[in-house]
């Protein structure tokens, strides 16, 4: 038995993670300031004798005797990044400051999940881990995507000047239950939509391209990452490599939801990319991981779980 801090544990991944790692015999300390998360995802955990909750913003210091820290704290969609840009970045880089410090003092193992948005709009397709990325540093998105590309550089120079063992993933979108209904991503946007009858939104002419990963498959590459003991730190890509455009993702939910929705096409937002697709070679080797859930599957879960949601039922 492990004694594990989550923060951003009552967020969309994080309460996955959670869940996870109990489940696997751990003590889990879900730390969370509650600005995206839910206590709704973690609800059914709070009961749990080996599950603790913390309201704690990670800008602030904080101390805990642990043995593992998994360091998903932060705003990840669009809309809700942009809320507060300064306070975004300021979780990316004092809050990772403050959990390089704890993980230095206890010696703890520190996984940082950083984002595939750190390639920004790719010129290299596939992207792969060596490449540095194509990121417009004064842009509407920058508060996120400099704000974690700061955090690799700032775990890497802990790793490298303090001994920190650390690890890096870079995860590409996720999807899956227990994403906040309207935080302005594409599936949950689409499926909501959907399951309303309103025109579905597709911006610019919907042929950008984005690779989906279910959330099972990627909370198990990062248990598979934390607990990697070969000396491999990362960075390392974390995603689905099966693509499609946006457009054909809109199509799919409507036909997996019966609904009557049209799509109706808005202009593309500053610096969206135009294509994501993971390359997972070096996760396939390292960790022996590769997503297993394919996307009707993937979608159908979630699609009942936000279908419950709308109702009331859960």
């Amino acid at each position: 038995m492990k004694r594990i801090l989550i923060t951003g544990g009552a967020g969309f991944i994080g309460s996955h993670l959670c869940e996870r790692l109990l489940n696997d015999g751990h003590d889990v300390m879900c730390l969370d300031n509650f600005f995206t998360g839910s206590k709704d995802n973690i609800r059914h955990l709070i009961a749990h004798d080996h599950f603790e909750l913390v309201r704690h913003d990670i800008t602030k210091e904080y101390f805990a005797e642990v043995d593992q820290i998994y360091n998903l704290a932060c705003p990840a969609s669009p809309p809700h990044y942009q809320y507060n840009p300064i306070k975004t970045i300021k979780t990316s880089v004092i809050g990772m400051i403050n959990m390089l410090g704890l993980a230095k003092r206890c010696k703890a193992t520190i996984l940082q999940a950083s984002t595939s948005e750190v390639y920004g709009d790719p010129q290299v397709h596939p992207q792969i881990e060596s490449y540095w990325g194509n990121v417009n540093p004064i842009g509407i998105r920058s508060c996120y995507d400099e704000g974690k590309r700061c955090a690799e550089t700032l775990v890497m120079d802990y790793h490298r000047q303090n001994n920190v063992d650390t690890r890096i993933v870079r995860i590409f979108n996720t999807y899956g239950p227990n994403m906040d209904l309207y935080d302005g991503r594409v599936v949950s946007n689409c499926i909501v939509q959907a399951l309303k009858g309103e025109n579905i939104t597709v911006y610019g002419d919907g042929l950008q391209t984005r690779s989906f990963c279910y959330v099972d498959d990627l909370v198990d590459g990062l248990v598979k990452m934390m607990e990697n003991k070969q000396g491999f730190i990362g960075p390392v890509n974390l995603g689905n490599p099966s693509e499609r455009t946006i457009l054909n993702l809109a199509e799919l939910i409507i036909k997996l939801t019966n609904s009557k929705s049209k799509i109706s096409f808005l202009p593309l937002p500053q610096d969206d990319p135009t294509q994501r697709k993971p390359n997972i070679e070096l996760a396939k080797k390292e960790l022996d991981w590769t997503p297993k859930i394919e996307i009707e599957d993937g979608l159908m879960k979630t699609i009942e779980y936000f279908d419950k949601k709308l109702r009331g039922l859960i």
